[in-house]
């Protein structure tokens, strides 16, 4: 029988041309069946943004971000997504090269209806780790053998990573790419996200100052 690593397959599935305000990127789709740590059944997705040459020069930024409708979309405010995304975009577009990976694990892994279930727990007084926790999930499912696995096929050894979050940093660095540089990506303050992101720095251990 062949091993997970025989089996796993990375597909780039698309390629195109791709402006936008914050400046001229290419677009690509990626299916990834098989990797370890992903799911046995459906393949996974991401959407990657890559802006200049990112495989010359000093590592290019990087910012893993994970889908959120309700705040990407519907620019919710329970949430610092959004800014993130925003903030990444922008430093990518100054600076005129990097990668944006755009990762379909909704709510931390939970899915989107999930997330909604979990939104209704914390308007009872749940903060978001009880509340994935209340609905028989860990507090965070998401892992990031795609992204790593996308990086080796773009040939990128090293990157400067646009986050706070720690376990990005662990989860490429088990994967061989060398996170030179972890950049803050913290959004402005907000009296409806305080909460969520008090949870995400005492509980989580994001690094958000």
């Amino acid at each position: 029988m062949p091993d997970a690593a025989e089996t796993a397959v990375l597909t780039e599935v698309a390629e195109a041309d791709f402006p936008t305000e914050y400046g001229h990127f290419r677009i690509h789709g990626f299916e990834g069946r098989g990797l370890a740590g992903g799911s046995a059944g459906r393949p996974e997705e991401a959407v990657v943004l890559v802006m200049g040459d990112v495989r010359s020069g000093e590592p290019p930024l990087l910012r893993i971000h994970s889908q959120c409708l309700t705040g990407d979309v519907f620019h919710s405010l329970r949430c610092d997504c959004r800014a993130q995304l925003e903030i990444a975009l922008r430093e990518v577009g100054r600076a005129g090269r990097g990668i944006i990976i755009y990762e379909h694990q909704e709510g931390r892994g939970i899915g989107l209806m999930n997330k909604l279930r979990a939104y209704a727990l914390q308007d009872e007084g749940a903060d978001t780790v009880e509340a994935n926790e209340q609905l028989g999930f860990e507090s965070d499912l998401r892992n990031y053998w795609l992204p790593a696995a996308i990086l080796r096929k773009l040939g990128i050894a090293g990157v400067r990573l646009l986050s706070n979050n720690p376990d990005k940093v662990r989860a490429l660095e088990e994967a061989g790419i060398v996170v030179a540089e972890r950049v803050p990506c913290i959004a402005e303050e907000h009296e409806s996200r305080r909460g969520y992101l008090e949870t995400k720095r005492e509980k989580m251990g994001h690094l958000l100052g």
